[in-house]
């Protein structure tokens, strides 16, 4: 992929492109949001890749004038600037994804990678659906089915953050990172609690649960025809590791 880096911290602008470069990609880098768009307007990108807090134009300055000027590219805004305020504000701006520094870079390769196939498929990244379960992230609705799920503000990002990788085993520790912001394990059981929360409010008393647990490794966000998970972690056409 042909990704666009807007960075002005050269020192991590250095470590990310070469981490994207060593998955194969080619990284154009600049570091202020006046060059990103010049660069973004000029060229094709399968993503842009800028940081919130530029100097001069900041990122969702720089998003808003891009989509002003008709370029389409899938935008995936950093930021150390975490609470769902700010987080809405990014997509509302026209960014595609927010990640909340600081990550880490295989959970940035992967959103990456989904951002190019969405685009690639024509799919927003303000809707996220699976199967008969669909998530507005500015509306900040849920529904499944039709019928309207209320959530907490932190079970919406847990579910959020699932269904971003569903299909997929998310571990404990990306929870406890990604949802609670934790670099620690509190040695609590917060995540089982709100998962229980989550599946039931999800399930509604469903025979196949959507969110499972698979043992000894973490919990999987699956589609209502993508069937049960076995003890080995591995559910009917997917491929958990």
């Amino acid at each position: 992929m042909d990704l666009l880096l807007v960075e002005d911290d050269l020192e991590a602008a250095a470590l990310l492109k070469a981490v994207l470069e060593d998955r194969g990609h080619t990284v154009q880098h600049v570091g202020c949001g006046e060059d990103g768009v010049a660069r973004a307007c000029a060229n094709p990108f399968d993503v842009l890749i800028a940081d919130r807090l530029l100097p001069g134009m900041d990122g969702l300055t720089l998003i808003r004038e891009i989509r002003a000027r008709g370029v389409g590219t899938p935008v995936l805004v950093l930021s150390s600037l975490g609470e769902v305020d700010d987080r809405v504000a990014g997509l509302q701006a026209g960014g595609d994804d927010y990640l909340v520094k600081p990550y880490h870079t295989d959970e940035l390769l992967a959103r990456v990678e989904v951002l190019a196939r969405r685009s690639a498929q024509g799919v927003t990244g303000t809707h996220l659906t699976v199967g008969d379960l669909e998530l507005d992230l500015l509306r900040r609705e849920v529904h499944r089915a039709g019928r309207r799920i209320n959530l907490t503000p932190r079970e919406f990002r847990l579910l959020e953050f699932l269904m971003r990788y569903a299909g997929q085993v998310v571990t404990r520790r990306m929870l406890l990172e990604n949802v609670w912001g934790y670099t620690f394990d509190p040695g609590t059981n917060i995540i089982d609690v709100h998962v229980s929360r989550l599946r039931t409010a999800l399930d509604d008393d469903r025979s196949a649960p959507m969110l499972q647990t698979v043992r000894g490794q973490g919990y999987v966000l699956l589609s209502p025809e993508g069937g049960r998970v076995d003890e080995g972690g591995a559910g009917r056409g997917l491929s958990l590791q």
